[in-house]
């Protein structure tokens, strides 16, 4: 249902720097690239994700409440993606483990820009 999600920044090459590395863990890659816009994706035809900066000239703000959440297939590339983040200068909002019940196992983090990511992994008993 999601095509894409775009993240606004104020510094274009700061924020492709740190999502080259993050996002090249879950084997995506660039597919999208324009002056003002960079987007990120494992195959072009599934939801990625995406910088830019805002249309309207204005400073990138953080939206209160907006998540975006990439899912992966294990608990150790959670915490693999958590620790990328911070070690690329990412602020952490919660460290990797189970929340709740039923397999849910999730990690927290803020991008350079104070976007908030999730990362988890999700296997039901």
């Amino acid at each position: 249902m999601i095509g894409y999600v775009t993240l606004g920044t104020d510094d274009l090459a700061r924020s492709a720097k740190f999502y080259d590395e993050l996002l090249g863990l879950l084997g995506a890659k660039r597919f999208m690239e324009a002056a003002t816009f960079i987007a990120w994706a494992v195959d072009p035809a599934q939801p990625s994700l995406g910088v830019i900066k805002p249309y309207d000239g204005q400073p990138a703000t953080v939206g209160n409440g907006v998540m975006v959440a990439l899912t992966v297939d294990s608990n150790a590339m959670v915490d693999a993606i958590h620790r990328k983040a911070l070690e690329l200068g990412g602020k952490d909002e919660g460290a990797p483990g189970p929340r709740g019940e039923g397999g849910f196992y999730a990690a927290y983090f803020r991008d350079l820009d104070g976007h908030k990511l999730n990362c988890f992994c999700w296997k039901p008993a």
